[in-house]
């Protein structure tokens, strides 16, 4: 039996997205319980890190990307002359190549061969196993099992305040949190990977027909604030509008509160999944399979694999894993009567009726 190492230092390298990061966290905690003694920093976005900011037992170290080469000669100051047991490369990102070359570790461990993608080989000098057709979260249990920890079912501890959660319930006010709250977080990061607007609408009405309270939540960019303005506009029922007036941690305690999230491939919906709320997740572009809401992949309505089919004539276990679909117009392929049968099916079997 291999004897695994006891590491005194271990550095995570997950510089961004939301929702990876918040797949990530699991494996950092489960790494954290394995490796009691061992110092953990990780190095991450900046907008990840107003998420993260105070992960128990975590030192983050924020990468800012918009400040170019300043941000990894800043980065070379702050590791100077300290020496990490293993950095665990979570991104194959050409980006994090290059932080990666600013980080002084003993063992440079990234994906196996199949998952390198952007140099990623030239910055790494130890590989994870490989792992065939796996979720985004279960690609980053890998690295914790190549540094010895066994399997694990993902938990998550995520870091927010009470503080965090009264300034989540003053913007939802009392008349929301006494009643079923279902959340719309309808802005994924490009506009084609989000729904109609006139169809979360239909979704909200007919939340609303099941005894819901319903609130749009979403960020301030004008993506975000029109799309949302356009749902309000196709809905005759109230809706609380929370687009732009959440900071991260806040958001995360909405969707804690809430019983039920509508989404498509987007940041919240993976937040969500951090504090236990059912989400129902919208996928046209990219296999839920690999990107979905991790717990609850089973509530998922998409229409990729037919589009995949479709564009290659191949299906996703014939073509490269995580392999996209392209088209402005995909997301219109997803019904709302197919959104609706699954919300009541969600509805019933989370005892939400």
């Amino acid at each position: 039996m291999t004897q695994v190492p006891n590491y005194s230092s271990i550095c995570i390298l997950r510089l961004s997205a939301i929702g990876d990061v918040c797949h990530a966290v699991s494996a950092v905690q489960a790494i954290q319980k394995a490796h009691p003694n061992a110092k953990i920093t990780w190095v991450m976005g900046k907008v990840e890190a107003m998420l993260l900011a105070d992960l128990p037992g975590v030192e983050l170290v924020i990468f800012d990307k918009k400040e170019g080469k300043a941000a990894l000669k800043k980065l070379k100051n702050t590791f100077k002359g300290k020496q990490f047991d293993v950095l665990l490369n979570m991104q194959v990102a050409l980006r994090a190549g290059f932080v990666a070359r600013c980080i002084p570790a003993k063992v440079k461990l990234g994906f196996d061969w199949a998952r390198s993608k952007e140099l990623h080989s030239l910055f790494i000098n130890k590989r994870i196993a490989a792992q065939k057709e796996a979720h985004v979260l279960e690609g980053f249990k890998g690295f914790a099992k190549a540094i010895g920890v066994n399997d694990y079912e993902p938990s998550w501890q995520m870091p927010y305040t009470r503080e965090d959660e009264v300034k989540a319930d003053e913007l939802l006010g009392q008349d929301y949190l006494a009643n079923k709250l279902f959340v719309i977080s309808p802005a994924a990061s490009k506009a084609q990977r989000n729904w109609l607007p006139e169809r979360y609408a239909a979704l909200a009405e007919h939340a609303r027909a099941q005894g819901f309270n319903v609130a749009l939540t979403g960020g301030p960019t004008e993506l975000e604030v029109n799309l949302a303005e356009n749902i309000i506009k196709h809905c005759n029922s109230p809706i609380l509008n929370l687009v732009g007036k959440t900071k991260l941690k806040e958001l995360l305690c909405v969707l804690k509160r809430a019983d039920l999230v509508l989404a498509p491939d987007t940041g919240p919906a993976h937040m969500a999944v951090t504090v236990g709320t059912p989400v129902v997740g919208l996928y046209a572009h990219s296999n839920p399979a690999r990107t979905g809401p991790y717990l609850y992949q089973d509530y998922v309505v998409e229409v990729y694999h037919q589009n995949l089919l479709e564009q290659t004539g191949k299906t996703a276990q014939q073509v490269p894993w995580g392999t996209r679909v392209k088209g402005d117009d995909l997301m219109s392929q997803i019904t709302t009567d197919s959104v609706k049968t699954m919300f009541d099916h969600v509805v019933k079997k989370e005892g939400l009726e």
